[in-house]
């Protein structure tokens, strides 16, 4: 079906860095692109020492791909899902006859296996990797169906366009689920999974987190609190701080939400949790609303960014010049993708050539153009 046609194209596009997006050092940018059905825009701006965050957009004449995944305790999940979950989604489409929830399904637990062998077999000498994860946003649009899948809080919200009171305005949907215990919600759940565990979750440092450790529920990596073994492991133990673990305290079980598109869904707004930490889905839904398209992904960074520096009170131009790890004090990495859901109005674009694949991915570390030699040594141990 519709990820037959894209193993050979696809082959050369994961893990690229994409050219021509521009960037001052602070953030990396495609202003504007063409996917199925409409645009796209995407922007990423790196806070930590080395960027957590990855993402991809895979286009074809027939399917939209979006990827956003936002790793934590290290680049090394998120690298990972950005070379091998859209992979495995086109082994299991293949297999199975096409994209499904079961195709999903599949796709992730492979890609966490996989993840998990690489931490068994890098332990002696990585033993950090075992404190990897990422969570994990995946959005795939075919023949007008959405389907999303979401590991963590990483977010998409549609942007629905409505008539009120003769005037055209947006509301904002968010279609994915936030899998951290911030949510009571999410709360309850985790604790129902561990009757016996008064301090499974447990208020410290602000805010709720599994174990004291981690905020999100689900995600692919953080072996350490999945695998008991790997936690009793005597390498790991030098490592880290290890807790007491009889069963997973995480699982990569994805939400999945598939959705038939409509005539009033505007756009879609994909990205990871240091934009909604910022700015509230009307808000963001708002600004693409009301602003041109190219560009607009770079807008809502900047947005972000103008929050965390009012919470300060600084200015943009101020947090724009402290330097990477630093800037972590003030906000996350933020990666933002915008898909329009439609062509311009008087837009010569048309729909995409046949068999002419794109593929958009931001680069693995802003900062650094060494970056890429280092998942080259880090992922040789799967070869």
């Amino acid at each position: 079906m519709m990820l037959r046609s894209w193993y050979r194209p696809l082959e050369r596009c994961f893990g690229r860095v994409a050219g021509g997006g521009g960037g001052d050092g602070l953030m990396w940018h495609a202003d504007l692109k063409q996917h199925a059905s409409g645009d796209y825009s995407i922007a990423v701006v790196q806070a930590n020492s080395n960027l957590e965050d990855q993402s991809q957009v895979l286009t074809s004449s027939s399917a939209t791909f979006v990827g956003v995944y936002d790793g934590h305790g290290g680049p090394e999940a998120s690298r990972f899902v950005n070379k091998h979950l859209f992979p495995y989604m086109h082994k299991f489409a293949t297999e199975h006859g096409g994209l499904s929830a079961d195709v999903i399904r599949k796709a992730f637990n492979a890609t966490e296996e996989e993840f998990c062998h690489l931490v068994k077999r890098s332990l002696p000498w990585k033993p950090q990797i075992a404190s990897a994860g990422s969570c994990c946003l995946v959005g795939a649009i075919s023949n007008d169906v959405l389907y999303v899948a979401n590991l963590g809080d990483s977010r998409v919200v549609l942007g629905r366009g409505v008539d009120e009171d003769k005037k055209k305005k947006v509301l904002a949907e968010r279609l994915s689920t936030d899998h951290n215990v911030a949510v009571e919600e999410v709360r309850k759940e985790v604790q129902a999974l561990h009757p016996d565990d008064s301090h499974i979750v447990v208020y410290t440092r602000g805010v709720w987190r599994i174990k004291g450790i981690i905020q999100v529920s689900r995600s692919i990596g953080d072996v350490y609190l999945k695998k008991p073994e790997i936690n009793r492991d005597p390498i790991f133990q030098q490592f880290g701080n290890p807790i007491p673990l009889k069963r997973p305290v995480m699982n990569p079980e994805p939400s999945i939400l598939i959705r038939k598109l409509r005539s009033e869904d505007l756009f879609l707004i994909f990205a990871s949790d240091g934009l909604w930490e910022q700015l509230t889905d009307e808000a963001a839904v708002e600004i693409v609303f009301k602003n041109p398209r190219a560009g607009i992904a770079k807008r809502l960074v900047r947005a972000a960014i103008q929050e965390a520096a009012k919470k300060r009170e600084m200015r943009y131009n101020d947090i724009k010049k402290i330097k990477k790890g630093t800037r972590r004090h003030f906000h996350d990495d933020i990666t933002v993708i915008v898909i329009y859901l439609h062509h311009q109005k008087g837009s010569s674009n048309g729909r995409l050539k046949n068999n002419v694949v794109g593929c958009t991915s931001a680069p693995v570390d802003i900062f650094s153009l060494n970056a890429d030699q280092a998942e080259v040594d880090l992922l040789q141990t799967i070869s």
